[in-house]
């Protein structure tokens, strides 16, 4: 799923394209695409686009009638720029927004269609598709720890929770409990004061330094290759490959759709965590630690 970093170059990149232009229409080829009636999306045709916004992971696009579409990529929704219209074609193409600039694509990977395209009126509205997560980049360490600490939760739950954080997802939040040398299981509470400081350090440095790493990949073009998996990651999506800092095995934690990649050897002080169903397979023969 595009987390915070891919999402603000996207915004970025739409910002430079169709900021003051015209939303000439949009061609949906997928019904499920639209979860809203009223307005209708009619209502959108013709409008001056006036602000185009991050809110958590949706990307939401405002409108000079007061309207605003809101847009959620979900997993594997994706955005592509055209500066002439295009033709509609394939399965995974959902629709295509005319501008009078260009045409923006979204698609669709897999056959679990998930993304959501909605219209809503004014800022009552758009609030509404807000999770209300704090945003990671904008505020300060006092605040970071407040909510971190509101529910006792494990490191990794409590990152990715749309409602504490804003914009952090699978893969980043490896990459963030990696760089601050903290276990994904630890449980909020249960940090000390250096520790908490640590993982505020370490998730605006992430952060940051993806965004930087995203703009300079797109450069002047409309980024092409938004994927949770980097060859640059420290650890995320590097089961068995060489931690980026010591070299030892990263390993992984798998509950249903998603992994948690972390190293034992940084994070843990050498213990294996339970993998859910694979240590529940094998029980005593699980390893405890790396040695092992």
């Amino acid at each position: 799923m595009p987390e915070l970093p891919d999402i603000t170059v996207y915004v970025e990149k739409l910002d430079e394209r169709v900021a003051g232009s015209t939303l000439e229409t949009i061609r949906i080829r997928a019904p499920f695409l639209l979860r809203s009636v009223d307005p209708p999306l009619s209502d959108a045709f013709g409008r001056t686009v006036t602000e185009i916004r991050r809110i958590g992971k949706r990307i939401a696009f405002g409108l000079d009638n007061d309207c605003w579409l809101v847009l959620h990529l979900m997993v594997a929704g994706r955005l592509h720029w055209r500066d002439e219209r295009v033709m509609l074609k394939g399965k995974q193409q959902l629709a295509a927004f005319d501008f009078s600039a260009g045409t923006l694509l979204l698609t669709e990977a897999g056959t679990k269609k998930r993304a959501s395209l909605f219209l809503v009126r004014g800022e009552k509205g758009l609030a509404e598709h807000d999770p209300g997560g704090l945003e990671p980049l904008a505020c300060d360490r006092r605040a970071f720890a407040e909510r971190l600490l509101a529910e006792n939760r494990t490191l990794k739950r409590a990152l990715t929770n749309p409602r504490s954080f804003s914009g952090i997802g699978n893969a980043y939040s490896d990459e963030i409990l990696h760089a601050a040398r903290l276990s994904p299981i630890a449980l909020t509470r249960k940090l000390s004061a250096d520790e908490t400081d640590r993982l505020f350090d370490a998730t605006q440095r992430v952060l940051r330094e993806w965004c930087e790493r995203l703009r300079q990949e797109a450069s002047d073009a409309f980024p092409a290759k938004v994927t949770a998996f980097r060859k640059e990651m420290a650890v995320h999506g590097k089961f068995g490959k060489p931690c980026a800092v010591c070299k030892a095995p990263v390993q992984r934690i798998r509950y249903k759709d998603n992994e948690t990649n972390y190293c034992a050897n940084c994070q843990t002080g050498g213990k294996v965590l339970a993998d859910r169903s694979l240590s529940r397979l094998l029980k005593d023969n699980w390893p405890r630690r790396l040695e092992e």
